[in-house]
């Protein structure tokens, strides 16, 4: 299960300290102020990025205060009341100025943090003067330091009411430099090479990775930003992530061989790969969570679960069964970008209403870029790397490639820029480069330009079907193959394209040599490019006769991965629809297969699909089928319980199959008809 599910991300400059407990010993209050400053004075060694001399004036300060600390520790005498009041305060402060340096000092954070650099400087003030104030109350005469000590105090608060703690210099320079470099990209004015790399400078960022960085951080806050009511800061963060991934494609010649070798660190995080379905789920409804909120008892449900929950009269943690003193349900942001980020990389789909909100606001399917600079940023982008692939060497033809890897990976506003921009023709010549990673970079971004609507005709005009199908039978990198199917099921997403990928002899049958011997990912592209070609019925023999059927039924064991059955499941139950594709199902043996998967499964989806393949067997090899079902005295419970928990189409196949089996159970019992004996012994999955 996901270890950290329950811990909530901490957004930029937020800062959620605790105030100490009264009831805390001021042996242990003392003892954690004390482990605090020493982390507050462990910044000292630490690079940082902007308001340096501020960061270095306070831990300064605190590094005084620690030698004060220190000395009451060393003491005899008990603390006052009027003193523990104090320290508790400053054990407040402390915390907050934990999070700012942390902020100050983090690596993927630089360009937001200057942006912010007046904020910052206005917090250290107002941390300064609480602290001034903190020791203001402290009656000094009752503590038990040496004279020198409590001068070194009083000199610590005279000059915390002094301090003023202003914007650096330096910083404000860099913030109005970039400033004006937005300004300019929103007047589609090429900057300057020498004023990016100035400002980079300034930052310490001047690797292809670092910058790397920092357009991943700005892709994570505008995801959380996104999730906030008032969305506020989406134009500024989307306008400082142009600016990066402008200097990030222009600026460096090359992307690091590890950033490239390594590149699903950053598709999906190493928590992601270990991942699967079943961490996403709701405890309650088992199925995947599209609003994950914490309850007081720290455990995570969806909230349309656990408010159904509430309403039926409970007031306990469905897990722990812990009654709840409060019901307020805190949204798990963290959980709910990982679960958005593991049906992304896995095709599961995902109702999030934020983004729908975001299709919605665009008709052609593209959405807004969140500021016009990012907009014109990307636009002069999409054409520099375009250029790029026309005219560079196989180094820069590389990098471009892999660079549209990346800008096309979630945003629907980038595909469309380079899909504008004409970068499909190119990606596609890259398909037959020698160097393997050409190859593997340029299916990568032609799977995520593939979702687009307009690059389908445009891949297939250019001859992309042959150049996509010697990919899925290349049989060196596993990930390109998987990756070419992924675009074969987004091209199968128009009839049209359906039926030139089924004529071609080859294609199907290296899409099931990629189910056979592929990864879990290969075997999910795999399923769900078939699943999108039996969708025109002329394919339905060629699948068939590919031998796909008993594949399945023997591969269908192994799955340990839902949604890996679930699709199968679908292949399955449209392809026994027909009559040929039932008696495939009913010859590879699976039938013992389908009812046990019905009776085990805990995904809704995976029952409801082995209702409607139980409901075709039935309708098209009844004489078969119908017997052998009514031997299996769990089979009706299953169905009943999709009549209650399903869809309204899987209550009318449950129905319906409920139905088929009660008729012959009369017609046995009023000797209509002789109960015929199953060959079949049926064997449960689990």
């Amino acid at each position: 299960m996901v270890k950290n599910s329950e811990v909530f991300s901490r957004r930029i400059l937020t800062f959620p300290a605790v105030r100490p407990c009264g009831s805390v010993s001021s042996t242990t209050l003392l003892a954690s102020l004390i482990n605090l400053a020493h982390i507050i004075c462990g910044y000292k060694s630490k690079i940082i990025y902007t308001n340096r001399r501020n960061s270095r004036e306070f831990i300064r300060l605190v590094e005084v205060l620690l030698i004060f600390l220190e000395e009451i520790r060393s003491g005899s005498s008990e603390i006052s009341s009027s003193v523990f009041l104090s320290l508790s305060e400053l054990h407040f402060i402390f915390q907050r100025v934990q999070y700012l340096l942390e902020d100050c000092t983090r690596n993927d954070a630089r360009v937001l943090m200057l942006m912010k650099a007046e904020q910052v400087s206005n917090q250290f003030r107002v941390l300064i003067r609480a602290i001034a104030l903190a020791l203001e109350i402290l009656p000094l005469n009752s503590v038990d330091v040496s004279a020198e000590v409590k001068e070194l105090v009083e000199l610590v608060r005279r000059q915390a009411t002094k301090a003023r703690f202003e914007i650096e210099p330096n910083d404000k320079r860099v913030s109005e430099k970039i400033l004006t470099i937005l300004s300019q990209f929103k007047e589609q004015i090429v900057p300057e090479p020498s004023d990016l790399k100035w400002v980079l400078g300034n930052l310490g960022i001047r690797s292809w990775s670092e910058s790397n960085k920092e357009v991943k951080f700005f892709d994570s806050e505008i995801g959380l930003e996104w999730l906030t009511t008032e969305k506020r800061d989406v134009g500024i963060l989307s306008s400082l992530m142009g600016f990066m991934i402008y200097c990030r494609c222009t600026l460096f010649d090359a992307v690091e061989s590890e950033s490239i070798r390594q590149f699903d660190r950053f598709c999906s995080s190493e928590v992601i790969k270990c991942l699967n379905v079943d961490d996403f789920q709701c405890p309650i409804s088992l199925e995947i969570m599209t609003d994950p909120v914490t309850v007081a008892t720290g455990h995570t449900y969806d909230r349309s679960s656990i408010l159904k929950w509430f309403r039926s009269g409970n007031r306990t943690c469905p897990k722990t069964g812990k009654k709840l003193i409060c019901t307020d349900l805190v949204p798990n942001l963290a959980l709910k970008l990982l679960t958005k980020q593991y049906c992304l990389e896995n095709c599961i789909p995902f109702a999030d209403h934020q983004e729908s909100e975001m299709r919605n606001r665009d008709k052609k399917g593209t959405v807004i870029a969140g500021s016009v600079s990012t907009e014109k940023a990307v636009k002069m982008v999409a054409n520099f790397l375009v250029g790029r692939l026309v005219d560079g060497t196989n180094e820069e033809q590389n990098k471009a490639a892999h660079e549209i890897r990346l800008l096309t990976k979630t945003s629907f506003f980038n595909r469309s820029c380079l899909v504008e921009s004409g970068a499909i023709p190119h990606l596609l010549d890259l398909l037959s480069s020698a160097d393997s990673l050409t190859r593997e970079n340029a299916i990568a971004a032609l799977l995520n330009l593939s979702k687009n609507a307009k690059s389908k005709r445009i891949i297939v005009e250019n001859g992309g079907l042959e150049l996509i199908l010697n990919v899925l039978k290349d049989g060196a990198r596993m990930v390109a193959r998987q990756q070419a199917a992924g675009v074969l099921f987004y091209l199968a997403s128009v009839e049209e394209y359906r039926i030139l990928i089924g004529e071609n002899p080859e294609i199907i049958p290296s899409l099931i040599e990629l189910l056979w011997d592929g990864t879990n990912r290969g075997k999910k592209n795999a399923l769900v490019a078939i699943f999108g070609l039996i969708m025109y019925p002329d394919n339905h023999w060629r699948v068939l006769s590919a031998g796909l059927v008993p594949l399945l039924v023997n591969l269908l064991p192994s799955f340990e991965r839902e949604d890996l059955v679930i699709d199968s499941m679908a292949v399955l139950a449209t392809l026994a629809e027909k009559l040929d594709g039932t008696m495939a199902v009913l010859s590879a043996g699976a039938l013992p297969l389908i009812v046990g998967i019905l009776s085990s499964s805990t995904s809704r989806v995976a029952k409801e699909y082995c209702a409607s393949l139980l409901l075709s067997l039935c309708i098209n090899g009844g004489a078969d089928v119908v017997p052998v079902l009514v031997k299996n005295p769990s089979l009706v419970e299953s169905l009943y319980s999709l009549l209650t928990e399903g869809s309204s189409r899987a209550s009318r196949n449950a129905s319906s199959l409920i139905r088929i089996l009660h008729d012959f159970n009369e017609k046995i019992s009023s000797g209509l008809m002789t109960p015929a004996l199953p060959r079949e012994q049926f064997i449960h999955v689990r």
